[in-house]
């Protein structure tokens, strides 16, 4: 969400409203300086304003766009009732879980107001999409595909592999993995840690800091 919101500020100059349990404060510091960053060089400055529940960032913003975890309490976080506080010309956006989104509310609202629109690249009954949607002209929609570049991609696998060479030796699982260079750079030897296991808990694997 943060660097999504990044996109949309130093991109569009748009004004950020967010919703979240707690208090952003580095996200709320980084775009304070840059209204400053703004203004002292004539131009017109942003706001960032953490808003006190999800019905009222809905209430003022031109577009949403979701990044949020699915679990039982965002499945349908957007469902017909939220659609209808949401300006009639606004933007949903929808890169997060299909689930989150009613699908079947959000078909139906886009019939019903032909100014709103979403764009969608995750559905709620992946990879069908509920009746209707594909016919909606006020809908963007593609497949999931934010990681196909070539760099992630390879990245991806180089992390694999190396998970699968380092686990064949023995190694430990580095218990968090901050940065993926060293385990997909050419320039130096490949360290002693498996990178990336999930369940490596469940697996009762060795860590290393």
């Amino acid at each position: 969400g943060f660097a999504y919101a990044k996109m949309m500020v130093e991109g569009h100059k748009m004004n950020i409203v967010y919703y979240d349990m707690y208090q952003n404060t580095a996200l709320e510091s980084y775009f304070d300086n840059y209204s400053k960053f703004l203004a002292a060089n004539g131009e017109d400055p942003i706001t960032v304003t953490r808003a006190e529940s999800i019905e009222d960032l809905l209430k003022v913003s031109d577009v949403v766009s979701l990044h949020t975890l699915l679990d039982e309490s965002t499945k349908h976080l957007i469902n017909a009732e939220r659609l209808n506080v949401m300006k009639k010309d606004a933007v949903l956006v929808n890169a997060a879980r299909g689930p989150i989104v009613d699908e079947v509310a959000l078909v139906a609202h886009l019939k019903a107001h032909p100014t709103f629109k979403a764009g969608l690249d995750v559905f709620e009954d992946e990879p069908l999409m509920k009746p209707g949607l594909s016919e909606c002209e006020n809908a963007v929609i593609v497949p999931h595909i934010a990681s196909a570049s070539m760099y992630t991609r390879g990245a991806m696998a180089a992390l694999a592999a190396c998970n699968v060479a380092t686990r064949l030796q023995g190694f430990p699982v580095i218990s968090q993995l901050k940065d993926v260079n060293p385990f997909i750079s050419t320039d130096a030897p490949l360290p002693a840690l498996s990178p990336s296991i999930v369940n490596s808990k469940e697996l009762a694997l060795p860590t290393s800091p």
